[in-house]
């Protein structure tokens, strides 16, 4: 049980972890921080929060657990904003979607209390953000992904790997930049895609009409197109380097296909479908073995 949730940014994923906690009995009070003071007002007009900080500072002052809910660029900012009331004895997380970038705030800005810092990265969310979405269930039977550093205190990791497990999540450990390899692949070049694709639809002539005539597969290939620009700038910006790595890759595998469809190759081209359509089916395989 902690005492006190202090959040900083009260929106989808703060307010959905602020619920979670009081779902699972887990916290008695919480303050609450936003940069919009409306955020913070509807925040707690919807019972997410107990109290209205004025300040991260004050939203931190008090609390045993912390939770940054920002956009990744405003980890550092944010840090700096609260280090004077950092705690060893303090649990502190993130929720950002890359983690190099948050790491290395931390080590930055929090110094000899960086060991305090467990850097998070909950792979859940929705397609519409705000707390009026914000939810106890968003976590449940959720991956959250923890990347520990050398300097993460032993005590502190075990104490986040117990929250998220408390709240209905499943905890996996990974470093900062095998966590931003394997995402700029599965996550962050797939919204650069669903963006382009859009994008280059809707600069044609004939754009509008060839959106009007799309049906359920372009709607779900493109769903992610929907999400937080300005979220999705400053992850895309965070991990640009990953990303445009497996970008070239994804150029490589696109050539290929169009080649054999250029040289009318049908039976390499069949191949090449069946085999993303296996490598596809093994995985949903083992997505529902996990489910």
């Amino acid at each position: 049980m902690f005492e006190q949730l202090g959040l900083i940014g009260c929106g989808l994923m703060g307010g959905s972890f602020a619920l979670a906690l009081r779902r699972a009995g887990l916290v008695k009070r919480v303050v609450g921080y936003s940069k919009s003071p409306s955020t913070t007002e509807r925040a707690r007009q919807l019972g997410v929060i107990d109290v209205e900080a004025p300040s991260a500072l004050l939203a931190v002052s008090g609390a045993d657990i912390v939770l940054l809910a920002v956009p990744v660029s405003a980890t550092e900012s944010t840090l700096k904003a609260i280090r004077h009331l950092v705690r060893p004895d303090m649990l502190l997380m993130d929720v950002g979607s890359t983690k190099r970038d948050v790491v290395d705030a931390a080590r930055r800005v929090l110094r000899d209390q960086v060991g305090t810092f467990v850097p998070c990265h909950p792979i859940t969310g929705k397609e519409n953000a705000g707390v009026e979405h914000a939810a106890s269930d968003l976590y449940t039977d959720r991956q959250v992904i923890i990347t520990p550093i050398e300097r993460t205190l032993v005590a502190q990791l075990k104490r986040a790997e117990q929250v998220w497990q408390a709240i209905g999540s499943r905890v996996l450990k990974m470093s900062p930049d095998a966590h931003d390899a394997a995402y700029a692949a599965v996550s962050h070049l797939p919204h650069v895609l669903a963006y382009g694709l859009v994008t280059s639809i809707h600069e044609q002539p004939q754009g509008q009409e060839f959106l009007s005539l799309a049906g359920p597969g372009f709607r779900d290939f493109t769903r992610i197109a929907a999400s937080d620009p300005a979220v999705w700038r400053d992850i895309l910006l965070a991990n640009r380097t990953e990303l445009l790595a497996q970008s070239r890759q994804f150029r490589d595998a696109l050539a290929r296909f169009e080649k054999l469809i250029e040289e009318g190759n049908a039976h390499e081209l069949e191949g090449l479908i069946r085999a993303a359509s296996e490598i596809r089916a093994r995985w949903r395989m083992g997505q529902r073995l996990e489910d």
